[in-house]
């Protein structure tokens, strides 16, 4: 059936300037690393990235080594892209990356000139695009010159592949280096893309200070901690889960207490236990977007709901620093 998208998805969330830039994202993004590659039902994905653009998703998160196997992501996205989304091209923001390990040798992962623009090359083939909205460096590199890899970024950008360039992993210090860097080339970083959540809040302690110094808008990932800040884990370790199954997630990292405690505040709110993680994230306004990932239509609309839930008030961020402050990582 030809996918005709809803006239009201516009409507169903906020979009949040990207720090100083002319740039808006959706409040929240959706992230295609775990359940978008050759291991998952194509049918499935195509459900949830329907599902995702009716519901004001405008923004798809992907990197050159997503989906089992790598690059299945970015080739699967892309068929559904050819085949859905054409008309709605202008109306999204595709973002890819390049850092971690994609090809063997010595060119094939990290932060060289070589491997960044090979990389974006072989991602634009692979989803059949001529350009990406955002092409970021997926994390930093100890052994190459921040030069060199922020000018593959520049170049990028200056080569009409990439409209925006932004940055994932890297430190307070070394953000504050790069955007320096690029501000100096006349490519601005747009964004910044760490891991943040109630539990994993290294952020705090400089770097959003140095997103904010910087003119650059953040987009987090891991608001839910693997799993661990949903309802999954409520009343133990299901065999299915990832915390049974997935090298990211052991099971002894699993909290009762801790799941238990938040999962009050979170009715007490009217919220799940994920949504209140997610609404968690978008408190601060530094934060542009929260990237979740979805493996149902169900768990997509679920956690895209939590933009309907009402601010936090003193207390419950108090409590929310009480129960987790054993946690937390910082």
């Amino acid at each position: 059936m030809t996918y005709r998208a809803d006239d009201g998805r516009y409507e169903r969330q906020p979009y949040n300037r990207s720090g100083r830039s002319g740039l808006k994202l959706p409040a929240v993004s959706l992230g295609l690393w775990h359940n978008f590659g050759d291991t998952r039902p194509i049918e499935n994905s195509r459900a949830i990235l329907r599902r995702a653009f009716d519901l004001g998703v405008t923004h798809f998160d992907l990197a050159n080594n997503y989906g089992v196997p790598y690059g299945s992501a970015e080739q699967n996205f892309g068929r559904i892209l050819r085949e859905d989304f054409i008309p709605y091209r202008d109306e999204l923001i595709i973002s890819t990356k390049a850092g971690y390990d994609m090809w063997p040798g010595p060119y094939g992962e990290w932060g060289s000139r070589k491997y960044v623009l090979a990389s974006l090359d072989q991602s634009l083939r692979r989803m059949g695009l001529e350009y990406v909205d955002i092409f970021y460096s997926h994390r930093p590199d100890p052994e190459t010159p921040l030069e060199e890899t922020m000018g593959a970024l520049d170049r990028a950008v200056r080569s009409g592949k990439a409209l925006y360039a932004g940055i994932s992993n890297y430190s307070a210090e070394q953000t504050a280096q790069a955007a320096r860097i690029m501000r100096e080339l006349g490519t601005p970083l747009l964004i910044h893309q760490p891991s943040y959540s109630m539990i994993n809040r290294w952020i705090e302690d400089g770097l959003l200070d140095a997103v904010e110094e910087a003119g650059m808008g953040c987009i987090v990932f891991s608001p839910l901690a693997q799993g661990l800040l949903t309802d999954r884990y409520l009343d133990g370790v299901p065999a299915d889960s990832r915390a049974a199954t997935s090298r990211f997630l052991s099971a002894d990292r699993i909290d009762l207490d801790l799941a238990r405690g938040l999962n009050e505040i979170a009715r007490g709110r009217g919220q799940t236990l994920a949504q209140m993680a997610l609404s968690w994230t978008l408190r601060d306004p530094r934060v542009t977007s929260v990237l979740i990932g979805a493996s149902s239509v169900r768990q997509l609309e679920d956690n895209v709901a939590c933009v309907d839930g009402p601010d936090f008030t003193e207390d419950e961020l108090g409590t929310i620093d009480k129960i987790t402050e054993r946690y937390t990582a910082r």
